[in-house]
């Protein structure tokens, strides 16, 4: 994976650009355009939250209304334009009307996002007079990918980007992507706003499909706190402008991409759960030998979100009993007389029982930046992995302050 950006590793025909209008209180950059020179293929998840903001509604209108064959993205930063009623909606058609009478396209062919603070009305003529600019300076650049990359941000620290590439047909196919994302994280599709750039030639349905693959694998493996945002949106647009064949289901070419998306989908899953507010550690969760997939995830998944867990390895605690109750907590039916643990590689239990260990050493191994826990049921053949990241007291008041 390389995270180097240079312009030679951007999907040829896209640009990028952004602009501060406004939104955020600091000044910084918070709206952001990504276009492409022809109509892509494009496929998106988005939340499941009932609770859904006018940008996510407008978007999946315009993913129906062109057959997945779009144009561009406009990103806003610092107000999620949700739970503002009619205005929203309102707001957020205008800024497709706007963006896509500016670039010369169909407003079906715009796809909308926004995140930022829930319930507060989008002032939507600071975005309308940003509009000129942020179009008219699109550039095929590094340094336009970066700045829209960090135009997207709320509370992270760090832009998240990722690229890769792979051969097909003499061609070298490109894909690039960006994250924002550090709370409100929980797998329920999506997770964040992430959007995917690539010059592959592939349609519509068929990108669809690999990427809901491929979310399963990455974004909806990850958790920060277990809260699933209103707005949450993953996007990839595929333009073919690499002048290779398009893609076929079942190929080698296909498997060759699907592969791709996957790390760069991996990488920017994992860089969110990095910097999740307050996080100071990574940890892999990996649940082996279930009786299905669906067990696996689900025991994964509890270990992850528990707030004891996650303040045990806050503070390199090796407390096993707190996993061990999570997993059986969890709904799935498991022998705990056949559990084994590890933490950091350490053997904590086996067959259900406590095995002596040295805590000092299990301690300082968990205050490493990277941490596994490996839970063995030895119940079947399944196995899953999940990521999320200790729980501190800085996350408490990040939150405890947003608004204010």
């Amino acid at each position: 994976m390389k995270y180097a950006l240079s312009e030679a590793a951007l999907p040829r025909g896209f640009r990028f650009s952004a602009t501060a209008c406004g939104l955020k209180k600091t000044g910084a950059l918070d709206l952001a355009l990504l276009s492409s020179d022809v109509p892509a293929s494009a496929a998106a998840v988005f939340t499941q939250n009932l609770v859904v903001a006018p940008p996510v509604v407008v978007s999946k209108e315009n993913l129906r209304a062109s057959g997945g064959r779009m144009r561009a993205v406009i990103v806003n930063a610092g107000n999620a334009n949700c739970a503002t009623g009619p205005a929203g909606r309102a707001a957020s058609l205008k800024t497709v009307e706007e963006t896509a009478r500016r670039l010369v396209c169909h407003p079906h062919e715009v796809l909308v996002c926004s995140t930022g603070v829930i319930g507060v009305p989008l002032p939507l003529e600071k975005i309308l007079r940003a509009l000129s600019g942020v179009t008219r300076n699109r550039r095929p650049s590094g340094r336009s990918f970066a700045e829209f990359s960090l135009a997207i941000c709320t509370t992270d620290t760090r832009p998240k980007t990722a690229t890769t590439f792979f051969k097909m047909a003499g061609k070298r196919i490109h894909l690039v992507g960006c994250a924002k994302g550090a709370g409100m994280i929980h797998p329920n599709l999506a997770t964040t706003l992430a959007f995917v750039a690539t010059d592959a030639a592939i349609s519509p349905s068929l990108l669809q499909k690999t990427l809901r693959d491929v979310a399963a694998r990455t974004f909806n493996c990850i958790s920060v706190d277990g809260d699933t945002s209103t707005n949450d949106t993953l996007l990839v647009l595929a333009n073919g402008q690499a002048g290779a064949p398009a893609i076929k289901a079942g190929t080698s070419a296909h498997r060759a991409f699907a592969k791709a998306l996957e790390e760069v989908c991996h990488s920017l899953a994992l860089q969110i759960v990095a910097d999740g507010e307050g996080a100071q550690r990574v940890i892999e969760i990996e649940v082996r030998r279930a009786k299905s997939e669906g067990d696996a995830r689900r025991i994964a998944q509890t270990i992850a979100t528990s707030p004891l867990v996650k303040t045990a390895f806050a503070g390199g605690d090796p407390n096993w009993g707190r996993i061990f109750a999570a997993a059986g907590r969890s709904g799935v039916k498991f022998d705990p007389h056949r559990v084994d643990i590890q933490l950091a590689g350490i053997p904590v239990l086996r067959r259900g029982q406590p095995l002596d260990f040295n805590e000092r050493a299990a301690s300082n191994r968990l205050l490493e930046k990277q941490v596994q826990v490996v839970v063995d049921l030895h119940a079947g053949r399944e196995s899953t992995r999940f990521w999320t990241c200790d729980f501190t007291a800085e996350y408490v008041r990040i939150n405890a302050s947003y608004r204010t």
